[in-house]
């Protein structure tokens, strides 16, 4: 499938998906210090729907059964490129926007506010090392992926989409809502199947799901492959298809969140005397090199 430069790029960074969960689900008022919806970026309100508007109609009109289907054979092969999680996040790095006026952190300092938030909390040093990693596979924009095949929020595919999908109009384009096959409440699945039998949109979390499995608690893993079903974790849209293990293991999504959401300060984290701890963390759950 060919796309045109604007269906692959309808936003100025993907970043720009991040700061519309932030408005979509705003920072808790009793929350000490919060940024304002005019804060974030300077855009017009207008210009700024726009662009997340359209990324939403291409996610929502090519994200299909097929495209989940082709993408996991593509991708999940593992034969891009082999590197270590630092040269991993120094690939990330050249995704960072230079026009991009909310932040000027580098990758590692970005995924650090992130895992230092999780790790002053107290939490195991598993869950900080998941808080660090699970952006990573956002080098999938780097391997040609479209943005809305890299972020966005996901859903799964095989069945009816439900209506609380954001721009959930947009499915109407999607050939799946005319397929017999999918387009039914538990389409392909059975009730409360437990999403381990159930496919999710593409992007970067089923990516380094795959990729992490074999290497963290499932604790660890559900936060990675869950964290952008915002369908679920937030409007419990897809209870039907829930197992009872989902909903234990939920709780750790549920835990995860608010620091993927709410953890960037303007004051960047000393990345260079962190080093140190999370080269020794890295090397303590994760084998040298990866396969992307």
């Amino acid at each position: 499938m060919n796309f045109t430069e604007k269906e692959i790029s309808p936003l100025a960074s993907i970043e720009e998906w991040e700061d519309d969960l932030l408005e979509r689900y705003p920072e808790p008022k009793n929350a000490e210090t919060k940024k304002t919806k005019e804060e974030y970026r300077n855009y017009t309100d207008s210009e700024r729907v726009n662009t997340v508007r359209e990324f939403y109609r291409l996610n929502h009109t090519y994200q299909t059964y097929d495209f989940v289907v082709q993408k996991e054979k593509e991708f999940l092969k593992f034969d891009k490129r082999e590197m270590s999680v630092w040269d991993a996040i120094d690939f990330l790095n050249t995704l960072v926007d230079d026009s991009d006026p909310d932040t000027n952190l580098d990758q590692f300092q970005h995924l650090l506010q992130t895992s230092e938030a999780i790790r002053a909390d107290g939490h195991p040093d598993w869950f900080v090392l998941m808080g660090f990693m699970h952006d990573l596979g956002k080098v999938l924009c780097l391997f040609g992926e479209p943005q809305w095949a890299v972020v966005g929020d996901t859903f799964p595919v095989g069945c009816k989409h439900s209506d609380k999908i954001v721009y959930p109009e947009f499915f109407e384009a999607n050939p799946d809502s005319k397929d017999e096959r999918y387009n039914t409440k538990y389409g392909i699945y059975s009730p409360n199947c437990g999403l381990e039998n159930v496919k999710m949109s593409w992007g970067h979390d089923e990516y380094l799901y795959q990729m992490m499995k074999n290497y963290l608690p499932e604790e660890a893993l559900y936060p990675i492959r869950y964290h952008s079903f915002y369908p679920q974790h937030r409007d419990d849209a897809y209870s039907h298809l829930m197992s009872a293990h989902d909903y234990k293991m939920f709780k750790w999504v549920d835990k995860f969140n608010p620091y993927d959401l709410y953890s960037k300060v303007p004051v960047p984290p000393n990345a260079k005397e962190l080093r140190p701890y999370y080269e020794d963390l890295v090397a303590k759950y994760l084998p040298a090199t990866l396969k992307f």
